[in-house]
């Protein structure tokens, strides 16, 4: 039988999930290792469905590839997919959003947490020898803090309810609101107008894909309307932060401090100025994992590409064809 799904990369430790899946289902699969658009054209011809991580699809990769109709993200960003060609040749672009909601909710908090309360200047003080909790100064009450949520789907709305477990005041902002406006178990978020987010916010937090339109929207400009000593989270994407003005927002002090899991480059350039500020608090892009939340990652995205070999209606479209 020829081969109906190629995983056109993946850095996870093992596929057992996926074989497991596309065994059950009698569907033949491979797993290649592309970085380029020709290792796309050259790998995946023939593929039905490709499951996919970091590699880039577009005009080019989809104009030679006739018989590709699906392709599933590992994931739930889809900015290295061109929407519009995949959409020009028929291919069904789907992602698995909900495999780590709750898992970049907690990193947001811890993130959060680590910043107002400064427990990572405080441990490194101790483990060099000191005890003086000073260093810390200084540390606002949680129920004091106004938190902002930009961005309002699943993962900001996890967010927001950790946040008013904590008796912070929650204000939000999103193009879409609907469904927070319906949901009563929502009725704490004030929403509010950007403008007011940025003014009001001890504490921003970032919940909103990346696009063409908000493309590094937090810049020297933004940040100088945030309040002075304000502190932001991104656990979204990097791509929404200029990291050069970042810096300078935290060196100035215009921010107090910035808890980041995301960079517009991964790994992060060695060179990148956050990782030597003291005021920033850097994790690897660990958000999204737990071991459960990687089961149900690898698992849903075989199951998808199932569908998209079987011809039926996919779970997590993200274009309309």
């Amino acid at each position: 039988m020829a081969i109906q799904v190629v995983v056109t990369d993946c850095d996870h430790a093992n596929m057992n999930e996926e074989d497991a899946v596309f065994k059950k289902n009698g569907i033949e699969w491979k797993l290649e290792q592309c970085q380029t658009e020709d290792d796309l054209i050259a790998k995946c011809k023939g593929a039905i469905a490709c499951v996919n991580q970091y590699a880039r699809f577009t005009e080019k990769v989809f104009s030679a590839l006739p018989d590709l109709k699906m392709i599933v993200r590992y994931g739930v960003g889809v900015d290295n997919v061109d929407l519009e060609a995949a959409t020009r040749h028929g291919v069904q672009v789907c992602n698995v959003p909900d495999y780590g909601t709750f898992e970049v909710a907690d990193q947001a908090l811890a993130l959060m947490m680590a910043c107002t309360r400064k427990v990572c200047a405080a441990n490194q003080q101790v483990h060099e020898g000191g005890w003086d909790y000073a260093v810390t100064i200084p540390v606002q009450r949680l129920s004091t803090l106004t938190v902002g949520v930009l961005g309002l789907g699943r993962i900001g709305q996890a967010f927001a309810k950790r946040v008013h477990a904590l008796d912070c005041k929650v204000i939000g902002y999103d193009i879409y609101t609907d469904q927070v406006k319906k949901d009563p178990s929502l009725s704490f978020i004030e929403l509010v107008s950007l403008e007011e987010l940025l003014s009001k916010s001890d504490v921003i937090s970032l919940h909103c894909g990346l696009s063409k339109d908000n493309q590094q929207m937090f810049n020297k400009n933004t940040f100088a309307k945030m309040k002075k000593g304000s502190i932001l989270i991104n656990v979204a994407r990097g791509g929404l932060v200029n990291e050069a003005d970042l810096a300078e927002a935290l060196k100035s002090g215009q921010l107090s401090m910035a808890g980041i899991d995301v960079a517009v480059k991964e790994p992060m350039d060695k060179d990148n100025p956050l990782r030597s500020l003291p005021n920033a608090v850097v994790t690897p892009h660990m958000a999204w994992y737990s071991v459960q939340a990687a089961s149900d990652l690898k698992t849903k995205a075989a199951e998808e590409a199932v569908r998209g070999v079987k011809g039926e209606a996919p779970r997590c479209p993200v274009n309309k064809l």
